[in-house]
């Protein structure tokens, strides 16, 4: 019996998510999300820091005119 595509496209991706992917381990994982918390929360906290100097820059700007 022939496969048609879509079953053999299936099976194909089955096959390689199951044997060709390499999975990270639990701590890789643990690792990772660290990594990119710590990233996220330097990243907020450096447009946050541009929005306080923009807001104030821009008050004592309008109260020129």
């Amino acid at each position: 019996m022939a496969k048609t595509k879509i079953q053999e496209y299936v099976s194909e991706s089955y096959d390689e998510l199951i044997n060709k992917t390499s999975w990270p381990t639990w701590s890789e994982l643990q690792n990772s999300a660290i990594v990119v918390s710590i990233a996220s929360l330097i990243i907020a906290m450096i447009v946050y820091l541009m929005d306080m100097s923009f807001q104030t820059l821009l008050k004592q700007f309008y109260l020129l005119f």
